[in-house]
């Protein structure tokens, strides 16, 4: 008897229906903004992950003060920090710079300048007109988070700009770092410093589904601090091409002016004959 009372409870616990679900706060303490934008920037994350490199012609428009430059060039790049960039004039090749890890390379063809120095934000602002070091430049090109964003966190902050949805880490003491999303997208990333100074914002329009990852031809960066302002709208680009190192090494060409971008004077170091 005993035995079959057992059986008899065991049984009860076998067929007692399942509680009905309940609903669930997808994260502790979070709205369904933050949830949603918590989804956009894992599916960022993954984005992130499937880019490797680019290389596209594009129009480049700068603009600082009274300056005005529009050019266009042959853009390559190649995660985590090589960069090519060609510009071209009317006549061909106008300059040539190259970033592999540390180590930049530019080369003046109208006057047979051959330089060589440190791949540093300054320049490359000086050359490219993006004042950021080599890494952070391929980020900004290819339409990635910034390395100092951790996609892995948790937003401080979720708010509408327009159609646009920003997730804010930090506050306006410390600085604050944003992410904007439209459609689905990256549309903007934003660095503000604990002083209310805008170090930069980057504006990513006009995407492109290429082999399945979505891709941004146009890319609008602002940086207050230099006062300048760059548009990049590409033309064709291919993502996760083939790319050899040796694209992004550059070699003196016979009789070249060598010089040397890490002295303060830039003077030229010798001549090669």
């Amino acid at each position: 008897m005993l035995l079959l009372a057992t059986l008899e409870t065991s049984a009860c616990f076998i067929v007692r229906p399942a509680p009905i679900a309940q609903p669930q706060t997808p994260i502790a303490g979070f709205d369904a903004g933050k949830y949603q934008v918590q989804k956009l920037i894992a599916a960022l994350a993954e984005r992130d992950k499937r880019l490797d490199s680019m290389q596209t012609p594009a129009v480049m428009e700068y603009t600082a003060g009274d300056q005005h430059v529009k050019a266009k060039e042959e853009i390559v790049v190649k995660r985590p920090g090589n960069l090519r960039v060609e510009a071209m004039s009317p006549f061909g090749v106008a300059l040539l710079l190259a970033a592999q890890g540390s180590a930049l390379a530019i080369f003046e063809p109208g006057r047979n300048r051959f330089m060589r120095g440190n791949a540093t934000a300054d320049t490359l602002y000086r050359y490219v007109r993006i004042p950021m070091a080599p890494a952070d430049a391929v980020g900004l090109l290819m339409g990635l988070a910034p390395p100092q964003f951790a996609l892995n966190g948790i937003a401080d902050s979720v708010s509408n700009d327009g159609a646009m949805m920003v997730a804010s880490y930090g506050n306006s003491a410390s600085g604050t770092r944003e992410l904007g999303f439209s459609a689905g997208n990256l549309a903007m990333v934003r660095e503000t410093a604990g002083n209310g100074r805008v170090n930069y914002e980057v504006r990513y329009s006009d995407y492109h589904d290429i082999g399945g990852v979505m891709f941004p031809y146009v890319v609008d960066a602002t940086f207050p601090a230099a006062g300048s302002h760059v548009t990049f709208r590409y033309l064709r680009p291919i993502v996760n091409g083939d790319i050899p190192d040796s694209t992004f090494v550059l070699t003196p060409a016979p009789g070249a002016t060598l010089m040397n971008l890490s002295l303060d004077d830039a003077r030229a170091l010798s001549n090669e004959s």
